[in-house]
């Protein structure tokens, strides 16, 4: 053992000097192996076919930490064929500056798992082209090939961007549930129906009988919630009237609401919640005395408000963090469509109470 050490020490003086960097060679030769061990020990190879005994494994990782050697990110990245690079797609002209913004948790989640996989981010964004067109995924000078996989993120995601991925075998996932495009799009969710399903049966506890949606629908995370009200109110035998927005804005919103006798309404969009609340209250109204009003969704004003809006949280952070351990395990299996959804976080709130008998006109 010292007259390995005294080797080791020796070899150091001569091959550790501050013009010259470190290979897996110098390694190889400081710890007595070949340079294909250093390079099996470096990549954490432990399967059957790759048989290193724990002393070379030890001894190797020995010389390199008393060298300081640190492996080239451009080798690692030839070796196994990756670029060790992940794209991120936004579907939104920018990306988000401000932590109030929408994506901001995404991006963090994003970020975090980015790093402790190993992988840099390259940020793609739909910003306006010089004919004025919105910028996709595909066109002449696209570079989604640059990533070894891609992440895609906004409120809507283009179906013909989603079809062609698919049909190439691009890997990515979306952050946020997608219909079929020619087959299983892989992504990771929030579980809308069940947090909105609780939430009506929160309200039919507390009395409320006529409950109303507010929202279009349309989209995959809207319909989902709106799925969740329909089966809720189902379930639970109670009148589930479904609103559009009308011309006349929040306060003809509100008169719909009284000439339906709601009692409870369920904002799709948690800035609709805002707007109700608001004109509820310049009609003289108490909140939540005389209406219950429930987000889905935080509102974008949530902390300039004197009230927390009962509802649910999205789980955004853990959304894009999640997002990227699947990408990554969908570019190791090379195959699949994984799907799931993440719960989301109730929130008690102050906008949800006892229906009021009788009820007060508005």
């Amino acid at each position: 053992m010292l007259l390995m050490r005294i080797i080791t020490d020796r070899t150091l003086r001569n091959v550790t000097s501050p013009r010259r960097r470190l290979t897996q060679q110098d390694i190889a030769r400081m710890a007595g192996v070949s340079q294909t061990t250093v390079s099996l020990v470096l990549n954490n190879r432990t399967d059957a076919e790759v048989r290193i005994a724990q002393e070379t494994r030890e001894r190797v990782m020995q010389v390199i930490r008393e060298t300081g050697y640190v492996a080239d990110p451009v080798a690692r990245r030839l070796a196994d064929r990756r670029n060790r690079i992940l794209g991120v797609f936004t579907y939104e002209a920018v990306f988000p500056s401000r932590s109030v913004d929408f994506y901001h948790p995404f991006l963090l989640g994003i970020e975090a798992c980015a790093e402790e996989v190993g992988s840099d981010l390259l940020l793609f964004t739909s910003a306006r082209t010089t004919d004025g067109g919105r910028r996709r995924i595909f066109n002449e000078d696209s570079r989604v090939r640059l990533a070894d996989g891609c992440l895609l993120l906004g409120r809507s995601v283009d179906r013909d961007d989603l079809t062609r991925l698919l049909a190439e075998g691009v890997p990515f996932v979306s952050v946020g549930r997608r219909d079929d495009a020619g087959g299983p799009v892989p992504y990771v969710g929030a579980d809308y129906p069940s947090a909105v399903r609780e939430l009506v049966e929160r309200a039919v506890a507390l009395g409320h009988r006529r409950l109303g949606y507010v929202g279009v629908g349309t989209a995959e995370s809207q319909a989902d919630r709106l799925r969740g009200f329909r089966q809720a109110v189902a379930a639970m035998g109670v009148e589930g009237i479904h609103v559009l927005v009308p011309a006349g804005g929040p306060a003809g919103l509100l008169r719909e609401l009284a000439a339906q006798r709601v009692t409870a309404v369920f904002a799709e969009d948690p800035g609709q919640a805002v707007a109700i609340l608001d004109a509820a209250r310049a009609g003289g109204l108490t909140i939540p005395e005389d209406l219950s009003i429930l987000s889905l969704g935080t509102p974008p004003r949530a902390g300039d408000l004197d009230v927390v809006f009962t509802g649910f949280r999205i789980p955004r952070r853990q959304m894009g963090h999640r997002s990227v351990q699947v990408l990554t395990e969908l570019m190791e299996r090379g195959q699949g469509a994984p799907q799931e959804l993440l719960p989301c976080e109730l929130v008690a709130g102050d906008t949800l109470t006892t229906i009021r008998q009788p009820s007060r006109e508005f």
